[in-house]
């Protein structure tokens, strides 16, 4: 990843969520990869996607709370009250992730008994234009 698409992924991630204080910077152990940072603290990791020769990127973040505080937790952390979790038709070990309508990842059960979740966020190239 290179210093711009840094800056719009940072950019994009923080109109995601509405939170402009989101920061994306190379990870010094792993150069293939960025972590985000909110705060003092990393709360994901951003991985390149070269597959089918379309560039994407794949945000990863995890949530250490039960299914019931999911959303809580998410408003609280962004401090984002449009941020709504929402279930997913014929799926019962994931939920959506949405900013009022706007759909924005997948939420997925990190061990069967739901005690800690990870946001997957696909960022397209095209998500990426015109920031």
């Amino acid at each position: 990843m290179d210093k711009s698409e840094l800056r719009k992924l940072q950019e994009f991630l923080r109109n995601s969520f509405s939170a402009p204080d989101i920061k994306v910077g190379l990870d010094p152990k792993n150069t293939e990869q960025a972590n985000v940072t909110f705060g003092e603290r990393v709360i994901g990791t951003i991985a390149v996607d070269d597959e089918d020769g379309d560039r994407s990127f794949s945000f990863a973040m995890k949530i250490p709370v039960e299914r019931a505080a999911l959303q809580d937790y998410l408003r609280r952390l962004f401090d984002n009250e449009e941020l709504k979790i929402v279930g997913r038709l014929k799926k019962t070990d994931s939920v959506e992730l949405n900013r009022g309508e706007d759909f924005l990842g997948v939420v997925s059960a990190d061990d069967p008994k739901g005690k800690s979740y990870t946001l997957q966020m696909a960022i397209l190239d095209f998500d990426l234009e015109d920031l």
